[in-house]
């Protein structure tokens, strides 16, 4: 089974999401959102720069 981001609503009533990988190890926690709109427009974020992305390693002081 492929990763998949799962869509959830937490106990203070925010929405959420989180990215598990195929074994089902949770790889990406996004933020509270307001509204469920606003946390698949996260998702989409994520879906759309995430690939590209550069790594920066902040413990090298790679900027």
């Amino acid at each position: 089974m492929s990763g998949h981001f799962e869509l959830y609503q937490d106990k203070a009533g925010k929405h959420r999401f989180r990215l598990k990988a195929g074994n089902g190890e949770i790889i990406a926690v996004g933020e509270a959102y307001n509204s469920k709109a606003s946390a698949e427009k996260g998702i989409a974020s994520v879906k759309a720069n995430a690939a590209e992305a550069p790594v920066k390693d902040m413990e090298t002081g790679d900027k």
